[in-house]
């Protein structure tokens, strides 16, 4: 049976995979980009919450860090919008 860290190793693959696979069907550039950015943050997320373990820390922790990662990549979708847009 294979433990939390080789299931997100297979979703961190998954993830990476689908990073590359995914673009190319996608119309538009900024939903696009608001795809790959999910991916991301999926993959932050598992990184952050089993290989830095914070699954097991207080709520607080798990929430600033979740917060963090929501902020940084909203950030760089709407510099991407920028950009798109002129």
């Amino acid at each position: 049976m294979p433990d939390r860290l080789d299931i997100t190793w297979i979703a961190l693959i998954g993830l990476a995979l689908a990073t590359v696979v995914v673009p190319p069907f996608v119309p538009r550039p900024l939903l696009g980009n608001a795809l790959l950015l999910a991916f991301a943050a999926l993959k932050g997320r598992r990184i952050v919450l089993d290989f830095l373990d914070l699954r097991s820390a207080p709520a607080l922790w798990r929430g600033l860090v979740s917060a963090w990662i929501v902020i940084v990549l909203l950030l760089a979708w709407l510099g991407s919008a920028v950009v798109t847009l002129i």
